[in-house]
């Protein structure tokens, strides 16, 4: 299967990822009408590539059959308006069966969470992502990386293998090594997405990266799409100016170990009036004294 195959997917990739929120009701359940209001709200800003079930999502949160539906509602929302790239993981038959479960649903591409297991080996991560990758040859897959030690000629290796490895969200919090990374796997064979989200995005884009994932855009999509188009055009200084816009928000959400990351976001929709507050253990709600400076970054944002 030649790489043509996926240009819809890799230009999907090579744009504002969005990592939904997935909310929820008074009961604890999934919000499913807000669920699918916010997913509109993504929509109607000219957001064109959706991920749920990512961290944002709160993956490791949800049950299974939460997942299931937080992807069906993507998918049905999304229509032919957006691409969509559902979070798969844990062990490897449940990565399989999401994948699965994502192909049957018409997504077209499944992004793959990295292992959480305390022991990864470098040959272990390749074996994972192809049992992964092997299962649904027709979809795109995308590694999450979140691994300093994980080299390029891994990746490398790895598409190798499985020609449908066709993009990386790179997360590891160093432009350097993702720069070398990059090269190493092959900066033309895959599509590069800053996966640490508007902070990292103008230091990642410099070093070849065409596309980054973001949380805050289920608050400001605006913000988010502004930024995108100042790089695509290579004006950093105007996409360092939204840097500063952004830079207290992300600050807050990456506070003590990224403890309040979904938190903060929710946070931020909860003062807009668009959902509950609520997130599942071990996140928690915002302390009171904070809330109030989200709120007033948010309001700002809304023009």
């Amino acid at each position: 299967m030649s790489s043509v195959t996926f240009e819809t997917q890799r230009t999907a990739l090579a744009d504002v990822v969005a990592i939904p929120v997935t909310p929820f009701a008074e009961d604890g359940t999934v919000d499913q009408g807000a669920h699918r209001a916010l997913l509109r709200r993504l929509l109607d800003g000219g957001i064109t590539t959706l991920t749920p079930n990512g961290n944002t999502g709160e993956f490791y949160a949800l049950t299974p059959e939460e997942r299931r539906l937080v992807t069906e509602l993507t998918m049905d929302e999304a229509g032919d308006r957006a691409v969509v790239l559902v979070g798969v993981g844990h062990d490897i038959p449940t990565a399989v069966a999401s994948a699965e479960h994502a192909r049957a649903v018409g997504a077209q591409m499944v992004m793959v969470h990295q292992p959480v297991h305390p022991y990864v080996s470098q040959g272990g991560w390749v074996d994972y992502h192809r049992a992964i990758a092997e299962a649904v040859p027709e979809l795109g897959v995308v590694p999450y990386i979140r691994n300093a030690q994980l080299s390029g000629a891994r990746l490398a290796e790895l598409a190798d293998d499985c020609p449908n490895v066709i993009g990386v969200k790179y997360a590891v919090p160093d432009a350097a090594r993702f720069a070398a990374f990059a090269r190493d796997a092959g900066l033309d064979r895959f599509v590069w997405v800053a996966g640490l989200a508007e902070p990292y995005a103008p230091s990642y884009f410099s070093a070849g990266a065409t596309g980054f994932t973001s949380g805050l855009v289920n608050v400001a999509p605006a913000v988010s799409t502004n930024m995108l188009e100042a790089l695509r055009s290579g004006d950093y200084p105007a996409a360092m100016k939204v840097w500063e816009q952004i830079r207290r928000f992300e600050e807050l959400r990456a506070a003590n170990g990224s403890a309040n990351n979904v938190t903060v976001v929710k946070e931020a929709l909860a003062s807009l009036g668009l959902c509950r507050r609520d997130v599942r253990a071990p996140s928690r709600r915002l302390p009171e004294a904070e809330r109030a400076e989200v709120a007033s970054i948010a309001a700002g944002w809304s023009i």
